[in-house]
């Protein structure tokens, strides 16, 4: 009876989406073209609706912003999409 469960456990894990997988990653990024107060907010809300992104920190005085996304629902490309895409372009700050 315990092999039975163990591999049905083995079985159903096997099943469900790779999750597991998936990794928390946080880039900065180097924002083009902010040059008043109300960029880093637009710059912040672009990001924001890339899904699988759960965190955005925006630094008008550093031209960067820190983002905190699941690497399983997005990547860089997207990222910078969204930030070039809203008028500010952007690549990985070196």
């Amino acid at each position: 009876m315990t092999k039975l469960l163990a591999f049905v456990a083995l079985g159903l894990g096997s099943l469900l989406p790779s999750a597991n997988l998936a990794a928390e990653r946080t880039i900065t990024l180097a924002v083009q073209d902010m040059d008043c107060a109300a960029c880093p907010f637009v710059v912040r809300k672009s990001l924001q609706s890339v899904p699988g992104v759960a965190n955005v920190a925006v630094s008008y005085e550093d031209k960067t912003a820190i983002v905190t996304f699941d690497d399983s629902k997005t990547d860089l490309k997207a990222l910078t999409n969204a930030t070039t895409n809203a008028g500010y372009p952007s690549a990985p700050k070196s």
